[in-house]
């Protein structure tokens, strides 16, 4: 199913969609998606104003080395992935003690965050985004962002280099053809991000979800958008189907 052109409908058209695409990633990640001792729930918060996000939880009693078994390892099967980067400054800094906070239903290891426009909104919007997914990063939680919103005037080169400004500021340039952004972080120790730049019209191919640094498993991005896709009313499917011909000024 290729990607669609969520810029030509409002926010809440969008929002409703991203709704289900949700319940649709928690539905194939928790019927095979993971290991065994893992599951997927939607919009879950128990700290900080987190959401919009699927998180995985792992039982504070279940044996870790399910993921190990069950998941594909960095090293033997490395995730497709135009642009890989790392960035090992505080490798040595997170090997000191320090307290775990664990929810009553298990300790948080990963996060799906599906960009809505409000996010990128405004320079408060923005900045409340990138702080929340980098602290996240920080703490040890790996990290999945769907962006299918060209950049604006207040993230030009993209969500990604936002994120990642706050660990690396390298240079990064999105190809002017391919403005949306898919990026994984895996929280290591070291950290990596893969990012896969893509386009309106491209199939949106799966990305890495970690579970633990390099293991990860595949995240069901395309078949769960056509999941989602093939239940969305199509009144509103007309108005993102229908050829647009007047140009949409950048945001």
């Amino acid at each position: 199913m290729p990607i669609h052109d969520w810029t030509r409908v409002d926010a809440g058209l969008f929002h409703a969609f991203h709704q289900r695409w949700i319940s649709a990633l928690c539905d194939a990640l928790n019927t095979g998606g993971l290991p065994p001792d893992y599951f997927a729930l939607p919009e879950q918060t128990i700290r900080g104003p987190i959401s919009d996000v699927l998180r995985l939880r792992l039982s504070a009693e279940s044996d870790e080395s399910s993921a190990t078994t069950h998941a594909l390892a960095v090293a033997e099967a490395p995730p497709r992935a135009r642009l890989v980067r790392r960035s090992e400054a505080e490798i040595y800094a997170r090997k000191s003690e320090r307290v775990t906070v664990r929810h009553r239903h298990g300790q948080i290891v990963a996060v799906i965050e599906i960009v809505s426009p409000g996010n990128k909104g405004s320079n408060n919007e923005l900045r409340a985004f990138v702080e929340k997914t980098s602290a996240l990063i920080q703490e040890g939680v790996h990290l999945l962002v769907i962006d299918l919103f060209p950049p604006t005037k207040r993230d030009p080169m993209g969500i990604h280099k936002a994120i990642w400004d706050e660990f690396e500021e390298e240079e990064f340039e999105l190809p002017p053809d391919q403005p949306l952004i898919l990026a994984a972080y895996d929280a290591g120790p070291p950290r990596v991000a893969y990012v896969e730049p893509i386009a309106v019209g491209d199939f949106l191919p799966d990305m890495p979800l970690f579970l633990k640094p390099e293991f990860y498993v595949p995240g069901p991005l395309e078949a769960t958008y056509q999941t989602t896709w093939n239940v969305f009313p199509n009144v509103l499917k007309r108005l993102l189907e229908t050829p647009d011909l007047k140009p949409h000024p950048r945001p």
